[in-house]
């Protein structure tokens, strides 16, 4: 499994950021291998994460090979102050089940 983390900082955004920001997301859950996502929002730094998960290399690259997703790299600047990725592969997953994540069916131990 594998997680793509976009984390930016927000700059002027309207309607036409908000319209692409959802087609990406629409893209992003219907690629057979999308696992999930979430976002996080730090309020001392300003900065906001979206952590997407994903069973596949194939499947996050089929994201980034999506023409609404090339747009927005492309337009960045318009709306963001700066932004970074990180693209990781998941090593382990576990938890207490108390909490809903996208990954709770797929836990995946990591010797201890």
């Amino acid at each position: 499994m594998y997680t793509s983390t976009f984390t930016f900082a927000w700059g002027e955004v309207g309607e036409e950021f908000h319209a692409l920001d959802q087609r990406i997301a629409d893209a992003a859950k219907s690629i057979p291998g999308y696992l999930g996502e979430e976002a996080w929002e730090n309020a001392s730094s300003g900065l906001v994460s979206n952590v997407y998960y994903w069973d596949s290399m194939e499947a996050l690259q089929a994201l980034m090979a999506h023409p609404a997703h090339i747009e927005a790299k492309r337009r960045q600047a318009e709306w963001l102050k700066g932004y970074h990725v990180v693209i990781a592969q998941v090593q382990g997953s576990y938890g207490d089940g108390g909490i809903a994540h996208p990954l709770a069916q797929r836990q995946v131990r990591w010797p201890s």
